[in-house]
């Protein structure tokens, strides 16, 4: 089975990126620490990330850290991946996610049938920008194409960009997956032509592909793709500390 080597990978990066190795504990555990430069979340926040049926809980202080363990220690592990669930036992002020994590292996990994239809294009290209302004703010930065450190792999219809795919370079030697169609062009399989050759470049250069999604579509095309869902991110803020009351003498 591939799912082993993909957990192993894929906790050593979310480790990495907590600034804690070697802290995911066994199956069934949830285990927090606090680390205040951890990029499981913003900085400040409390950052979850569920991986093989285990969790990696970072905070940024000790105080949040007895607040959070005590208020988890109820919850089963999959409850992490359910915002409204950690709302019900957390004071929650803001939430990022849930995002499900999957990644793919060259073994798992299923092309779509007509990947020679991808373009080639620098990262910085301005067709790009053209495609972020025409699918709206929260699409596009949903799926980040700015950042990108890869090619974009690209489909024109009449000279324009209409979905387009590439990949961030991470730490832990994984490749960070940004997927975007044109509204009116969805549906057509279009982001699975362009993900697909954006993998593909991913794992020739020896890379571990990850697709980070929060909607069901996107989702889908990760599966297609021969991705495997192996957990979740989720990111809370939690309010902030009452001043205390000066006492008057």
């Amino acid at each position: 089975m591939t799912t082993h080597p993909l957990l192993r990978e894929a906790r050593g990066l979310w480790e990495e990126l907590a600034r804690a190795p070697r802290s995911f504990p066994p199956a069934g555990e949830v285990n927090v620490i606090v680390s205040p430069q951890s990029q499981l979340c913003p900085s400040g926040w409390v950052g979850m990330v569920t991986l093989g049926g285990s969790a990696l809980v970072t905070v940024p202080d000790g105080s949040a850290a007895t607040t959070v363990r005590a208020a988890l220690a109820g919850l089963p592990v999959e409850a992490l991946r359910d915002a409204a669930a950690v709302r019900g036992v957390l004071p929650v002020a803001g939430v990022l996610g849930p995002a499900a994590l999957s990644y793919a292996s060259p073994a798992g990994f299923r092309p779509a049938a007509a990947p020679s239809r991808a373009e080639r294009l620098p990262g910085d290209h301005p067709a790009l920008r053209a495609l972020e302004a025409a699918s709206g703010q929260d699409d596009a930065g949903e799926a980040s194409l700015e950042a990108i450190t890869s090619p974009a792999f690209v489909v024109r219809e009449d000279g324009r960009v209409v979905a387009a795919a590439g990949y961030r370079a991470w730490p832990h030697r994984t490749a960070h997956l940004s997927v975007l169609t044109a509204p009116e062009a969805r549906g057509r399989g279009l982001a699975r032509t362009t993900a697909s050759a954006a993998v593909a470049h991913a794992l020739a250069a020896g890379l571990l592909p990850q697709w980070r999604a929060r909607i069901p579509a996107s989702r889908r095309v990760a599966a297609a793709l021969g991705f495997e869902e192996l957990g979740a991110q989720l990111s809370l803020e939690l309010p902030a500390p009452r001043p205390s009351a000066t006492l008057l003498r």
